[in-house]
């Protein structure tokens, strides 16, 4: 890239999260180190916004954390009876009626779902811890490029709760059923080794590699017409779901698209 997205002014900077684009790239960095980039309402909150604010012009969107951790996880506070000022602790969302509770749920979950938006493609750039919450912000991006260092983990069900941002879904599509319930039921720690052996990350590099490796990841992905990116995306999340006709016939219908526009037959 010609200039780096770090260095350049922020589009968003708040609770934890920095926005900056470059061009066709955006990066969207979590910024409390100190506290190894701990999760909590507000940094969901901004990380929705991110997503709202990114413009037309990104095709590709990197997710990173400042630090030796990419995100250790919920912000313990929210686990006090207390929880964290001005949010609602667990005690109170337990206290809500089940449409109230589901609809802060759901809120929460915005924060790890336009990742998969078919206009993008989104790259995790995974280093040091990557617990709970950070497991499953790393799992709604695209691909996942990983240091030697990352140590993923699932601690949700030890603590007498579940996954619920949204990883469960790429979870087993990428390590398969029996290997998610062990990895979610246990809690242990997947390493980068075993992480691309499972297709959990697309590769691992040394950490002092992770950024370049990322970049150069993002800009290989640019190389390709967006338009032919953004039909070949939605094409491969349908076929996980689709019937394999019915998945012809989606194919068919894009390559009908693509022929019509390259031959600019459409103006």
């Amino acid at each position: 890239m010609a200039s780096s997205a770090q260095d350049l002014g922020p589009v968003l900077d708040k609770d934890g999260v920095r926005l900056t684009v470059d061009d066709a790239i955006a990066t969207v960095t979590l910024t409390s180190p100190a506290k190894r980039n701990a999760q909590s309402p507000a940094l969901w909150r901004a990380l929705t916004e991110a997503g709202r604010l990114l413009p037309g012009s990104v095709r590709v969107v990197v997710l990173r954390g400042e630090g030796k951790s990419f995100s250790a996880g919920l912000d313990r506070q929210m686990f006090t009876p207390e929880g964290i000022e001005g949010e609602p602790s667990f005690i109170d969302l337990a206290r809500r009626d089940d449409a109230a509770l589901d609809a802060t749920i759901a809120a929460y979950q915005e924060a790890f779902t336009w990742w998969r938006r078919n206009d993008i493609v989104s790259i995790a750039a995974v280093q040091g811890h990557a617990i709970g919450a950070g497991f499953q912000l790393a799992l709604a991006c695209d691909l996942r490029v990983v240091a030697d260092d990352v140590q993923f983990a699932m601690r949700e069900t030890s603590l007498g709760l579940v996954p619920d941002l949204t990883g469960t879904h790429p979870l087993v599509a990428l390590v398969g059923y029996a290997r998610a319930l062990e990895i979610c039921a246990t809690g242990r720690f997947v390493t980068a080794e075993e992480s691309v052996a499972t297709g959990l990350a697309n590769v691992a590099v040394p950490a002092s590699d992770l950024d370049a490796a990322t970049q150069d990841l993002a800009a290989a992905l640019l190389s390709a017409p967006r338009d032919a990116v953004i039909e070949t995306k939605a094409l491969l999340r349908s076929a996980t779901t689709h019937p394999y006709d019915t998945q012809r016939a989606a194919e068919r219908a894009a390559q009908s698209r693509r022929l019509r526009a390259l031959s600019h037959l459409d103006d």
